[in-house]
């Protein structure tokens, strides 16, 4: 039987314990087995970025591309070009999440939690992040913040998405992530993953992700400490999308933090 991605958890709890109840109900936790949390903690304070590969099955991508018709699972929808964000356009999932965004934003949250306190630690920062995301989600909601960020993107020919930052409000997570949905070579062309590390008093340094169907690349979500000679300095992030030469890319964004 296949499994309904967009199935609402079951639960009558309210949205701000959805994420963490779903992640206890769901079976295909065990995909964080794969994931080899040393390495990636290492590769973002080297790279500032750490790519996963084979996180979602070809499956699974499928079905929530094609979900991206489906008008009920989502609170709005921005056109790029409209607000100078790009040429492209998102939707931005409602509550209740459906279970498989639930699960990946619950199931991830804990170890990057870790390594963001880490990372704030050193660079001489507040606040520090509670170890369950609903502990988080639940400051980002008596703030004010109560509306969901997980994205569905949308990209066709001559589509973009320029270098940004996903701010929205008060509270920020300041790791994010990013699951390939599309297959490059034979759903589309281009559309690389783009990171820019603003260093201070240097020229700006780029990453480029080869992302795969399924693959997850995790990376900041505005800064990151860096060791330098003379100690630890702080680089300021942005991502984005190069222009899609052909075809039709979608990628799924999942962001810890909720939105005012």
């Amino acid at each position: 039987m296949t499994r309904d991605l967009f199935a609402p958890p079951a639960t009558d709890v309210p949205p701000t314990a959805i994420a963490a109840t779903a992640l206890a109900a769901a079976s295909p936790a065990a995909r964080w087995d794969g994931f080899d949390w040393v390495r990636i903690a290492a590769d973002l304070d080297e790279f500032g970025c750490a790519h996963v590969p084979n996180v979602l099955s070809p499956q699974e991508c499928a079905q929530l591309a094609a979900g991206y018709s489906r008008q009920d699972l989502y609170r709005s929808r921005v056109i790029m070009q409209r607000h100078g964000f790009g040429k492209g356009e998102y939707q931005y999932f409602r509550y209740p999440l459906p279970a498989l965004l639930a699960e990946l934003r619950t199931g991830m949250y804990p170890p990057l939690a870790a390594i963001a306190n880490r990372w704030y630690a050193t660079m001489g920062l507040e606040p520090r992040f509670p170890a369950q995301h609903q502990d988080f989600i639940e400051r980002c909601h008596a703030a004010g913040q109560q509306r969901p960020t997980p994205l569905l993107l949308q990209y066709e020919p001559g589509d973009y998405n320029c270098l940004h930052q996903d701010l929205y409000g008060e509270h920020v997570f300041p790791l994010q992530a990013a699951f390939l949905l599309s297959q490059p070579g034979k759903d589309f062309e281009g559309g690389e993953f783009v990171l820019t590390e603003q260093r201070p008093r240097m020229q700006s340094r780029v990453e480029v992700v080869p992302l795969q169907q399924g693959d997850c690349v995790i990376f900041p979500v505005f800064h990151r400490p860096v060791q330098g000679t003379r100690g630890v300095y702080r680089v300021n992030m942005r991502h984005g999308v190069s222009r899609l030469r052909a075809g039709r890319r979608h990628t799924l964004g999942i962001i810890f933090h909720d939105a005012a």
